[in-house]
């Protein structure tokens, strides 16, 4: 199932972003949300995509936008790698029941049990206004986020 595109409603969800705390997408309703799934902490090039997120934050900001990145890790181990890398935004866990979703947004890789390296900017309202699928082993940048975020009515 390919990802899911620009004019798709995004699928709300309730994550955990701590052992016993949720973030919802209704909760960041009226800011721009740039969702980053990734196959898994720890891996080289997930720890360079998601460092380099963390260094655009200021810019992401400009637009008031929100990023949250979305794993099957569980939260203890989003704990540990987010702590380890400094990142700044949170880690959460599509754990159990595992990838439901990365599904709901077309970025679970069956056969390897982890997500795709998918990337969805949203508007306010929730609209998926750019979605983008890097194959699993290239960093895809944050040069589409940018000019995604840079194209939403103001």
């Amino acid at each position: 199932m390919p990802i899911l595109t620009a004019g798709t409603k995004a699928p709300n969800f309730s994550l955990h972003v701590t052992p016993d705390q949720k973030l919802s997408l209704s909760e960041l309703r009226g800011k721009p949300v740039v969702l980053a799934f990734y196959p898994a902490d720890w891996s080289p090039i997930c720890g360079d995509e998601l460092s380099v997120f963390n260094e655009i934050l200021p810019e992401l900001r400009t637009y008031d936008a929100e990023l949250v990145a979305i794993s099957v890790d569980g939260a203890w181990c989003h704990d540990a790698f987010a702590k380890h890398k400094h990142l700044h935004f949170p880690l959460l866990s599509d754990f159990e029941p595992k990838g439901l979703t990365a599904r709901a947004y077309g970025a679970y890789r069956e056969a390897d049990g982890v997500c795709e390296r998918a990337l969805f900017v949203l508007d306010k309202d929730g609209l998926i206004t750019w979605s983008y699928c890097s194959p699993v082993a290239v960093n895809p940048g944050a040069d589409g986020i940018l000019k995604a975020l840079e194209e939403l009515p103001k």
